[in-house]
């Protein structure tokens, strides 16, 4: 696992350092929860610690179709080089493109198209047990935590075009830097209403970096997560340091993105990011040498509504 520290020289958004503080608060309160309390639920045979039942295995599996050569809505996709030539082309063009919006009463131009974040706790295991009660609250906590903004086609870091980079300014979001050797698996669908559908699944990788990495040039990942656990003063580890004994894995995320092939004009997209989480030889106060595994998804739905764009930032069309 790479070596990091969060830090003014990171360069990650305020809001990926809010779920940093998040995912901590909810693993370390999990640890202590389940470690005193006796309702433990084992999880049941054949199930896995989340959505994905191999998420921290290190095959790294394709879950959407094989690309098959052919011609999509007008368009000739030979290989998948082709995909992912032509999707970059897609994204770069609608990062051009931008709308007149209100927030809170005053003008602002953003982009034509923005999406909502949303991101949820798919599974919380301790020493490869799960707790009902704990997961009957972490609804809760996440929505009183976590508040999506609006965002532009991922990666992205903001709605306001200007303000759309990463690591103080030297990572431009308004361009796409997806290569086909990050791509795992793709394939495309003719909608047969002048729309094509491309699905993408990036190739996995440990921790992610914006722009760094095969999730980092699809997804808006999360950075590193061991500064930040560094920093909790009640959490310890009984070998070695967060770095031993952390492990983030990207795996099995996919994304979504319905084009207009005469305008190259994306009408709606899904990007469903998957992140497993692993600690181990955690001690927690007067708990000592526990495991806590945590399995997140974080989507980006495109067009937002109304309703998203109202509520998360006073923010109306037009």
């Amino acid at each position: 696992m790479a070596k990091g520290n969060i830090g003014a020289k990171s360069g990650l958004s305020k809001v990926n350092k809010v779920l940093f503080i998040i995912f901590c608060i909810l693993l370390v309160g999990t640890i202590v929860f389940v470690a005193v309390s006796s309702p433990k639920v084992a999880p049941k045979a054949g199930e896995g610690t989340g959505t994905d039942a191999t998420a921290s295995s290190s095959e790294d599996a394709p879950v959407i179709d094989e690309f098959k050569a052919g011609t999509y809505g007008g368009i000739e996709f030979k290989s998948v080089d082709d995909v992912v030539k032509y999707y970059v082309e897609v994204f770069n063009y609608n990062k051009t493109l931008t709308a007149p919006y209100k927030e809170n009463g005053e003008a602002k131009t953003y982009y034509k198209l923005l999406g909502d974040e949303k991101l949820e706790i798919a599974s919380l295991l301790v020493d490869g047990k799960e707790n009902a009660t704990i997961n009957k609250l972490v609804p809760g906590i996440m929505g009183g935590l976590f508040h999506g903004s609006p965002k532009g086609l991922s990666p992205s870091d903001n709605r306001d075009p200007q303000y759309d980079t990463r690591d103080d300014g030297k990572i431009d979001e308004k361009q796409s830097h997806l290569t086909a050797d990050d791509v795992l698996a793709c394939n495309v669908k003719d909608n047969g209403d002048g729309t094509i559908t491309i699905t993408i699944q990036p190739k996995a990788a440990e921790l992610a970096y914006a722009d760094k990495d095969s999730q980092g040039r699809f997804f808006n990942v999360l950075g590193d997560i061991t500064g930040t656990v560094a920093e909790i003063s009640v959490l310890s580890f009984s070998q070695g340091d967060a770095n031993d004994n952390i492990k983030v894995l990207y795996k099995g995320g996919t994304g979504e993105i319905t084009v207009d092939t005469k305008t190259k004009e994306v009408t709606k997209a899904y990007y469903m990011m998957k992140v497993h989480l692993d600690i181990t030889h955690a001690n927690v106060t007067i708990i000592k040498d526990k495991s806590a595994t945590m399995d997140l998804e974080y989507s980006n739905t495109f067009p937002a509504s109304d309703e998203f764009l109202k509520e998360s930032k006073g923010i109306t069309r037009g």
